[in-house]
């Protein structure tokens, strides 16, 4: 296989989502954190207001989205945002695998990538060709091209202060280092707005030699239109821009004009914070109640739990009850001991969840002998 990539993770979770899928009152999944609520009315008009579109769409989309962007960034995360280093995206998860191969990285590269965090910062240094380096603290590396951020993180939910912050942006500009923060999940602090990493209290008034990623996934229900944009270091996006001109990574047009229009409105977004922060309490007091503790989880759609033992254990313990979570060392070798449970399920399925878990049986079938 090309670039000796890893199996697909959720490979893992077909033998325990059958077992949940044998519960008599139907599997609960928290295990990949798909929103599963409406997509808002306002974003689907101008979807369909946008659907004559018979021409091709600029790679760097609108003018109307790029305004839109910046306008947000600067009325929501306090970030003086320019409109033209804005770059639209298929969705977050593509240009995460994508940007070392863009920014041109390749064997004997070095890509910084947390310890704990989403498999596709590693996997897109991997096609690239370049090394994957696993870190605590980026500083330290040595020798790294660029390094990838995750605040707030998937899949623990902890937030790095405006402070950390800064010392490793301080420490990537005095080594010329690029750092690229996912902050995919950052409409969802549950103590606090979590800072980006472009704000002026990290970064100064530049934004020279920094990235930030965001996702209108989550913040919006718009997983299905793939939906997202980077911006940050002018220098770095209009070479981004440039690439993926020569290779047509175009938002279509009527997805660019619902972007635009779910930017424009906080309104569904406050409503969304709502409902998750209703799933969170539900699901944190019943897997507190049942022997969990949950670490971290300030933010973002994730609890993170553990009964302190192998993660697969507990996965297939919750299986046994209808429930499907994700076990923690998909994310890396710190999380051996946690699993990650998703917040993203409807309001009945996550109370059918709470509700197994306080009725649980201390005797349950293990996974092992289900499969024999």
């Amino acid at each position: 296989m090309i670039r000796d990539l890893p199996e697909f993770p959720w490979h893992r979770l077909a033998a325990p989502r059958r077992l949940a899928e044998r519960h008599p009152g139907g599997i609960v999944d928290l295990a990949m954190g798909t929103p599963v609520d409406d997509t808002p009315d306002v974003v689907r008009e101008a979807l369909a207001c946008a659907a004559n579109a018979p021409g091709h769409p600029p790679v760097e989309a609108t003018p109307r989205l790029r305004e839109a962007a910046a306008d947000w960034l600067r009325r929501r995360f306090g970030v003086a945002a320019d409109p033209d280093a804005v770059l639209p995206t298929l969705g977050t998860k593509e240009f995460i695998a994508w940007l070392p191969a863009m920014l041109g990285a390749g064997p004997g590269d070095v890509v910084g990538v947390p310890r704990l965090g989403f498999p596709t910062f590693r996997v897109g240094a991997l096609l690239a060709g370049a090394t994957p380096v696993p870190f605590a603290d980026p500083r330290e590396l040595a020798g790294a091209r660029m390094v990838w951020l995750n605040s707030p993180s998937n899949p623990d939910g902890v937030v790095l202060s405006a402070a950390v912050l800064r010392a490793i942006v301080d420490w990537a500009r005095a080594h010329g280092v690029l750092v690229v923060n996912d902050e995919c999940y950052a409409d969802f602090g549950w103590d606090g707005d979590p800072v980006s990493i472009l704000h002026p209290s990290v970064c100064g008034d530049s934004h020279d030699g920094v990235l930030a990623v965001r996702s209108l996934s989550k913040r919006s229900n718009m997983t299905g239109y793939r939906a997202g944009l980077v911006t940050g270091d002018r220098r770095v996006v209009a070479e981004l821009t440039a690439v993926r001109r020569q290779a047509g990574m175009a938002v279509p047009a009527p997805v660019a004009a619902a972007m635009a229009a779910a930017l424009g409105d906080e309104t569904h977004v406050v409503a969304q914070r709502v409902r998750y922060a209703r799933r969170a309490t539900v699901l944190r007091s019943a897997l507190t109640e049942a022997g969990f503790r949950i670490d971290g989880s300030t933010a973002g759609l994730f609890l993170w739990a553990t009964r302190d033992e192998p993660c697969m254990r507990t996965v297939e313990h919750l299986a046994a009850l209808g429930i499907l979570v994700s076990p923690g060392d998909m994310y890396g070798a710190p999380g051996a001991r946690h699993v990650r449970v998703a917040l993203t399920a409807t309001d009945a399925r996550v109370g059918a969840a709470a509700a197994r878990l306080a009725a649980r049986s201390e005797s349950v079938p293990v996974l092992a002998a289900v499969e024999r």
